[in-house]
């Protein structure tokens, strides 16, 4: 057996969070990986009950429009997730009589699922043993077993072939949840709470000192981004019925930065212009 299992395990049927989307339907699982994507657990929470309740089902959602969908998304970020989730939504209720596929390599042919989601998904919604490798899950085995601060930013097949090796032949899916907790509340980027974490006797990381890493982590200022552009007016559509060219470049100080927005967010059918250069979510 891993060493690292028991303990890890132990302490996550001891600790763990109460979180919603671990006592759902596999759709719910579907969409709370969704929303996770690059979210945070505090942020999506409410949400997530929000379209439960409103979308319980895949054909409750592929019924809804896609300013429904962009509305209620609110500001979780990176809408063209809502967009995928509900094309996703209707696939599975045409296609797969409104069930969400147990076959990892199935769901990776639905929009905006790739290989993490699908291995996510078929791991936390059937139980399936598949490789689930989120940042938290990689953070907390390469400080435990390479010694290292931080993960590279991708996976290299080398850490995929060890990770595969610790994976539990039977709960793998509990296994991947723990660590991913551990990673999330005890194991974190930035001030780890080292003595609280269950395996700390066994980690090469605090057995070597703490060594930082080399790999410069940068973080992207917010304020002026386009990213930032393209959110206010989406925000600002979603509490209009529509806007002109005009009264959106007023959100803006920049008129150049937000007609580039407006071509790339009718390029991600986000938003759609009509007569009289007037801009609305698509109907």
């Amino acid at each position: 057996m891993n060493p690292l299992e028991k303990p890890i395990v132990t302490w996550f049927k001891k600790h763990k969070r109460d979180l919603p989307w671990r006592d759902t339907t596999p759709w719910g699982v579907l969409v709370s990986e969704f929303m996770l994507q690059q979210t945070p657990v505090n942020r999506v929470l409410p949400k997530w009950n929000e379209w439960m309740q409103r979308w319980p089902t895949p054909a409750d959602l592929a019924k809804a429009t896609p300013a429904e969908v962009i509305t209620a998304w609110g500001r979780l970020g990176y809408p063209r997730r809502a967009l995928r989730l509900h094309a996703t939504a209707q696939i599975i209720s045409e296609d797969f009589n409104n069930q969400v596929p147990e076959d990892p390599n199935i769901l990776q042919l639905f929009p905006g699922i790739g290989e993490y989601t699908a291995a996510a998904i078929a791991a936390f919604a059937f139980e399936k043993r598949t490789l689930v490798m989120d940042v938290n899950i990689r953070r907390v085995l390469v400080r435990a077993i390479d010694g290292q601060e931080h993960p590279k930013p991708a996976a290299t097949s080398k850490e995929r072939n060890s990770r595969m090796k610790l994976l539990p032949e039977k709960n793998a899916h509990i296994w991947a949840a723990a660590t991913m907790e551990l990673g999330a509340v005890i194991c974190t980027s930035k001030s780890p709470v080292c003595e609280k974490c269950p395996v700390i006797d066994q980690c090469n990381w605090h057995k070597n000192g703490y060594p930082k890493t080399e790999l410069v982590r940068k973080s992207q200022d917010w304020h002026g981004t386009d990213r930032k552009c393209r959110g206010t007016i989406v925000q600002a559509l979603r509490e209009n019925e529509s806007l002109t060219e005009g009264a959106l470049k007023k959100l803006w100080p920049d008129a150049s930065q937000v007609e580039k927005a407006l071509l790339t967010l009718m390029k991600d059918q986000l938003i759609e212009s009509i007569p009289r250069k007037r801009y609305r979510l698509p109907l």
